[in-house]
């Protein structure tokens, strides 16, 4: 029977410690050698079809790169078509759901992880992506179990949202999903991003196409098994994996394209919407263009900060998960009356820190995700060492013959505008600016004209006229901005996480403001009695 259903109160899941003799580091430990002990097929998910095909690609440990987890078979233009066709015969059905049933169906997934699966894919995000026990914790389980649960409370905020109603009249408002299917492309640095961008989709009523990175798509496939065994209809999420632009010249000329959910390069994503554009004659409607792309995230220090805590929040900002994050620390303004202080404090931290695979789970550094990336930013770390500008304060060395290991690194420049302080590299290396303490004005100017990203940043300092201003200044510059904390670590419910100029269109993951971007809103006014004169009072004589 109908009724107004209030869904469970979400809070956020807490992150067990993985500290040594809890019962989460034996299961997670039992979880990771019974992964590595076996060689799984990880097929397309189309409609009712699991899909093996004869181009496989195999999935390997980043830290151990001979070690092979699966193979992930390939499809072609012809199999994004069928996952089209799955997703739009699901439609029907899938859109006149009630609510409170595809709620439930998320709600059950986030209680998988939380418990059944919890240990499988944190072991599948460590081996896969090359994350240690507490980056996998906070991503895998706690962020994707929090999507899930508090997407499905902001979902009942808006549906609760209606107009006013005059006397005679009933205002209603229906929250329709989008006409068409949403696309869904993800990232291989969060579990919980490639699985939030379909499901966050698919909640509000919309059916879906998802192509993860195959470096994502070891934990992307327990992901999809998760889902269906939680109660996902056949057909709604498709989980298809194709090269970038065979998927994007199928899926962009469609016409039955309704959006896109995008993390990922910012140049990419401007190819995105430069092709959306181009093809908008082709589409039923306009798309919806939702995208988190790339960072050059900044730390602002004045000369009142506590040098300890900047040295933590550079290290901890920069260096977790390799410094493969949209939000980690990768430039930072010091001033030069603290400087030698930080710079000793992050030495000495930076000398206890072990780097090597997952599996040991007193490895704080593992290994970046591929060879593409690792040749990347050993070339910025090479042209930084070439470079008369250019001290290496710590690490610099870089090895790929057992796994993709950078050690963290931390350049000081004299030129703010270097190359590393400007590029996005996506990898364990911070530059330094040192800056005269009577310049924080003209540095804060500095800082804001350097990148044209605006993801995320933060401000150490114990003088509150300097945090205001620092605020009020860089109030474009990054969409999460911190006080005394690293620019990192973005908690569903607490901290919506995005950012606007080159980083993206903004739209909040991890609040109402993402979701309502998947609907499309029809006004119903119903008049109780009907007028039978056209004829107005002020007519009368």
């Amino acid at each position: 029977m109908p009724g107004f259903f209030n869904v469970p109160a979400p809070k956020n899941e807490p992150i067990k410690s993985y500290a040594p003799h809890t019962p989460e580091r034996a299961a997670v430990q039992t979880a990771i050698a019974e992964a590595r002990a076996q060689v799984l097929n990880l097929p397309m998910y189309i409609g009712n079809q699991q899909i093996l095909t004869n181009n496989k690609h195999a999935v390997v440990c980043p830290h151990d790169h001979q070690h092979v987890l699966g193979h992930l078979h390939e499809g072609d233009a012809s199999h994004v078509q069928m996952a089209i066709e799955a997703a739009l015969t699901a439609r029907p059905q899938w859109t006149g759901m009630d609510w409170e049933q595809r709620a439930s169906i998320f709600l059950k997934a986030a209680d998988l992880l939380a418990t059944k699966y919890r240990a499988a894919i944190n072991a599948a995000t460590m081996l896969g992506q090359s994350k240690n026990a507490y980056q996998a914790e906070i991503d895998s389980a706690c962020e994707m179990i929090d999507f899930l649960r508090f997407n499905v409370h902001y979902a009942t905020e808006i549906y609760a949202q209606q107009p006013q109603s005059s006397e005679g009249v009933w205002n209603r408002l229906e929250y329709r999903p989008l006409e068409g299917f949403v696309f869904a492309l993800t990232p291989f640095n969060f579990t919980a991003i490639a699985g939030n961008l379909p499901t966050s989709a698919a909640l509000m009523g919309n059916v879906v196409v998802w192509k993860p990175a195959y470096t994502q798509a070891y934990a992307a496939d327990l992901l999809m098994r998760v889902f269906l065994e939680a109660g996902l209809p056949q057909g709604v999420i498709n989980l298809v994996y194709a090269d970038g632009p065979t998927a994007g010249d199928v899926i962009f000329a469609h016409p039955d394209f309704a959006g896109i959910h995008f993390t990922g390069s910012t140049k990419v994503f401007q190819h995105i919407w430069k092709t959306i554009g181009e093809n908008l004659p082709v589409y039923k409607s306009f798309p919806r263009i939702v995208g988190e792309t790339g960072g050059k995230d900044f730390v602002m220090v004045h000369h009142t900060a506590d040098p300890k805590a900047v040295a933590v929040g550079l290290v901890r900002g920069a260096f977790e998960y390799q410094g493969q994050k949209c939000s980690a620390a990768s430039r930072a303004y010091v001033p030069a009356n603290l400087w030698q202080e930080v710079k000793d404090y992050m030495v000495a931290d930076l000398q206890t820190m072990k780097m090597g695979g997952t599996e040991d789970l007193g490895n704080f550094i593992n290994a970046v995700i591929d060879e593409k990336s690792f040749d990347k930013i050993a070339a910025y770390i090479a042209a930084a060492k070439a470079d008369s500008s250019v001290t290496v304060i710590a690490g610099g060395h870089c090895d790929k013959s057992k796994g993709y290991f950078v050690q963290p690194t931390v350049l000081q420049t004299t030129n703010p505008k270097y190359v590393t302080m400007c590029e996005e590299i996506f990898g364990p290396v911070l530059t330094i600016y040192v800056y005269e303490p009577d310049q924080f004005e003209e540095t804060l100017t500095l800082l804001d004209n350097t990148s044209n990203y605006a993801l995320t940043g933060s401000i150490f300092a114990q003088d509150r006229y300097a945090i205001e201003l620092a605020t009020k200044r860089l109030v474009n510059a990054a969409g999460n901005f911190y006080i005394n904390d690293k620019p990192t670590g973005a908690v569903v419910g607490q901290q919506p996480f995005g950012g606007a100029r080159g980083s993206g269109t903004n739209d909040k993951a991890g609040s109402m403001l993402n979701l309502l971007r998947w609907v499309s809103p029809r006004t119903i006014k119903e008049t109780f009695v009907s007028p039978v004169d056209y004829r107005y009072p002020f007519l009368a004589t």
